[in-house]
């Protein structure tokens, strides 16, 4: 997994999810190849690169490589979390991932429980 000069410029970014129910908060199954809200106060323009550590449910840490497609600024309407969507970039590692989270979510099928993002 390629780590780029652009990447460093904003730091490593991490994730540590509990459960389900944060893990339903924090994905966003509706952008294309999946992926996650971080909750930041860094600045991102939309399409920078991102490198994030993953952790779900105290399991081993996960490399995850994509970019900003999604950016709630500080004192967002309706008190939303700032922060930013990553998308996932498409390659095999990201697919084990996703997997994973897929299996973690699969009694949220259907139902509409708000998130971090909609």
């Amino acid at each position: 997994m390629a780590f780029s000069a652009g990447m460093a410029k904003k730091g490593i970014l991490s994730l540590n999810i509990q459960g389900a129910a944060q893990l339903h908060q924090h994905y966003m199954p509706f952008i294309e190849n999946g992926g996650l809200f971080v909750k930041t106060n860094k600045n991102y323009q939309i399409g920078d690169e991102v490198f994030l550590i993953l952790t779900l449910d105290d399991d081993e840490r996960m490399p995850v490589t994509g970019k900003v497609v999604w950016i709630t600024p500080s004192g967002a309407q309706s008190s939303r979390v700032q922060g930013i969507g990553v998308q996932f970039n498409d390659n095999s590692d990201m697919d084990t991932i996703k997997t994973k989270i897929h299996s973690i979510l699969a009694p949220y099928n259907g139902q509409d429980i708000a998130t971090l993002t909609l």
